[in-house]
């Protein structure tokens, strides 16, 4: 496992990467003034509060409050992790990012690895036991696939035995710690253990980097559960992962569409017959997480379901899942199979060419939508007009402002006869009241309760800090603000003390040392308060300057008066500090 990335490459990343180009390529924005102006892209509006400072290298909206820097609006708008907002920050700039080895990463890495081993070394025997076992071979045939596409998709098979797995690499400790916390065996309460798959075909799931991370196991006669999955664990979690994912990618360069099913069986048996564009959601309802990853690897997704009333609920719960994830480029469809079918038994009566003539023609999802809501109300009445537009415009509103969006609010309203301005006004009225209100700024000991900067000289510095990283190499917060009262004194110092590993680092690099910790909320939301505009350099300084001095006399004084209350005596350098001061 990689170690972590260098915090001075992020900070460069940061300082290469404008806000505004990174933006403007996904929102469009027109310049106002010295900042640049959108409709919100994280809410429903018509007139822009959606701001970007170029200068700060920071967005705003004053409508729902989102904030943050260039690597926070690719994690909120692409649904990105952290990781990946820097990965796809890097490809842009053409950078490879870096790795480093630390304490943590090496622990991490030894955490897992085990797993990982013993999750390969069990694939392997299953793949060995497969080769000798007459009875899976002939169920394999039987379903039509090759020994080629088995070995493509390491398809293996788990013996009829209570104890393979545990009696073959589960002769010490440590290793049958490991198959347990994988779960390919399971403890009882008297200590005993057995393992979880047995006379199953196996199929290996494998990580984006082709790690094997978990199994799943069909049973090859009659029997329950058909199939049985490996639990969750430290390196596998069913919600993020696709079956088939990795090897579609080994198969295809350009992948123009993703074809979403139900089983194992199902993606194998369609690449056996040459569509090798097939993924699985391991046997739940397909997640928002495996929608984005999917999403991140083609631009069309097509959701196969049987016909049946099961299958359509499933499509639907895909749709709702869907809609808060997909953006203009960005298409999804669902191809309904005929009752009893499935694509694994139906790519085998028709052949591919057949099959993908029904994946090209598949249901839009504004058809899916619109077709599923008209059949369970009556829209000929006002009533049934009425239910209609009710439940569309919730699942409309989950969705980000696009041109997509815009189209399926416009073709409400040419069912229910309700005009377009009228239905997004509701739209946006409801999306607005299920946000919660925006965080309010606890004041830090001694402070006043105004939200108004100028009247609070902690805050205005703290802003000023941010907003002018090189005011720290010129005034720098006294050593005694680090154990002060006051707490936002000691952020101040922490800031400080921040921009010292690194002098050059800018206002949105700054903010990103914070992501995750308890301050960040209040450092985003003062990075973005009104402080003295002036293009003079050295008036900014001077005004930093006075407002850390009359701090640090409030604080001197406050801890004077703290000691000299609870009666503690003063150090010979503390009495002659004291006595200098006004009124002593």
């Amino acid at each position: 496992m990689a170690g972590r990335i260098p915090q001075n490459f992020i900070d460069d990343l940061i300082t290469r990467s404008n806000i505004v180009d990174v933006i403007n390529s996904r929102v469009p924005l027109k310049r106002k003034g010295k900042e640049y102006t959108a409709c919100c892209p994280f809410h429903n509006e018509k007139t822009p509060s959606f701001t970007v400072s170029e200068n700060k290298q920071f967005y705003y909206c004053f409508g729902c409050h989102a904030k943050g820097n260039v690597i926070g609006f690719l994690m909120d708008y692409e649904h990105l992790s952290y990781i990946e907002a820097i990965e796809s920050l890097a490809a842009d700039a053409h950078l490879d990012v870096p790795h480093e080895e630390t304490d943590y990463s090496n622990k991490n890495s030894e955490d897992k690895q085990p797993l990982y081993d013993t999750l390969k070394q069990a694939s392997d025997l299953f793949q060995q036991q497969l080769k000798t076992s007459e009875r899976a071979i002939n169920y394999l045939k039987h379903r039509g696939l090759s020994g080629e596409v088995a070995k493509i998709f390491k398809i293996g098979y788990a013996p009829d035995e209570w104890n393979f797995l545990g009696g073959r690499l589960g002769k010490s400790k440590q290793a049958l710690a490991s198959l347990i916390k994988t779960g390919l065996v399971i403890s009882k309460d008297n200590n005993n253990t057995y393992d979880r798959f047995r006379d199953r075909i196996i199929f290996p799931i494998t990580d984006q980097r082709g790690r094997i991370i978990g199994f799943g196991g069909r049973i090859l006669d009659k029997g329950e559960p058909k199939y049985l999955n490996s639990p969750e664990s430290a390196v596998f979690h069913k919600g993020y992962e696709l079956y088939g994912l990795y090897e579609c990618k080994q198969s295809l360069r350009s992948i123009e569409r993703i074809i979403v099913v139900e089983g194992y069986m199902d993606v194998v048996a369609l690449a056996q017959h040459g569509i090798n564009y097939a993924v699985a959601s391991l046997g739940t309802a397909t997640t928002t997480e495996q929608i984005q990853k999917t999403f991140r690897t083609t631009h069309e997704i097509v959701f196969c379901y049987d016909g049946d009333n099961a299958g359509k609920n499933a499509a639907w719960r895909a749709l709702e899942n869907t809609l808060p994830v997909i953006r203009d480029g960005k298409i999804a469809k669902f191809l309904f199979l005929p009752e009893t079918e499935d694509p694994d038994t139906m790519i085998r009566k028709e052949g591919k060419s057949a099959f993908e003539a029904r994946i090209k023609n598949a249901t839009t999802l504004s058809d899916f939508l619109f077709d599923s809501l008209k059949s369970e109300t009556d829209i000929d009445t006002k009533e049934g007009k009425a239910l209609l537009a009710s439940k569309a415009n919730a699942l409309i509103q989950k969705m980000h402002n696009s041109l997509f969006k815009d189209l399926l609010i416009a073709e409400l309203s040419t069912l229910v006869g309700l005009s377009h301005r009228h239905l997004e006004t509701k739209i946006a009225a409801n999306t607005e009241n299920r946000k919660p209100a925006p965080a309010k700024i606890k004041p830090t000991r001694g402070q006043q309760v105004s939200q108004q900067v100028s009247n609070n000289k902690t805050r205005l510095a703290v802003a000023l800090l941010i907003q002018n990283p090189a005011l720290a190499s010129y005034h720098e917060a006294p050593e005694s603000f680090k154990h002060a009262f006051n707490k936002g004194l000691r952020l101040l110092y922490t800031l400080q003390e921040t921009i010292k590993t690194n002098p050059e680092i800018s206002s949105a690099a700054l903010l990103e040392r914070f992501r995750g910790n308890e301050q960040e909320a209040a450092l985003n939301t003062l990075s973005m308060l009104q402080t003295p505009e002036t293009e003079n350099k050295h008036k900014i300084i001077e005004i930093y300057k006075e407002i850390i001095e009359r701090l640090n006399a409030e604080e001197r004084s406050e801890y004077f008066k703290n000691k000299l209350e609870n009666n503690e005596q003063l150090t010979q350098e503390e009495w002659k500090e004291y006595l200098k001061r006004p009124g002593n």
